[in-house]
């Protein structure tokens, strides 16, 4: 009898062993999403002040340009149609810019949202029914 209390107690070793392996890997496995998702929020972040900074850009060329125009309103014809076309395409390229950052703001994923969901299913698989 004594043998067979040895043999249970090995396994019962190998096993929470094992359960402890488990749960360094599904720790592991969680961190590296985790790490995952914080560099794309960074990368997403970045993308975001870099499109920023060109519509800024944009605007403040047209808004100097346009107030160049008004200066130059009564000189010849020629310099009116260059200025005014300038004005008008970086006043326009602002203003898309800005309307992109402003829509990549609003369709930003969910932070953390990857291991949102593995977690979720982890826990899905140790709930008994």
């Amino acid at each position: 009898m004594t043998e067979n209390t040895a043999g249970g107690s090995k396994g019962l070793l190998n096993s929470l062993t094992a359960l402890a392996s488990s749960f360094v890997s599904i720790a592991h496995t969680r961190l590296e999403l985790l790490s995952t998702d914080l560099e794309e929020d960074r990368e997403h972040l970045f993308l975001l002040v870099m499109i920023f900074l060109a519509a800024l850009f944009s605007l403040v060329v047209g808004v100097v340009l346009v107030a160049i125009l008004l200066v130059v309103i009564f000189w010849d014809t020629h310099r009116l149609l260059a200025l005014g076309s300038l004005a008008g395409f970086f006043l326009v390229t602002g203003m898309a810019a800005c309307g992109f950052a402003i829509h990549k703001a609003k369709t930003k994923p969910r932070l953390f949202i990857a291991s949102i969901l593995e977690l979720f299913k982890d826990r899905q698989q140790l709930d008994l029914p």
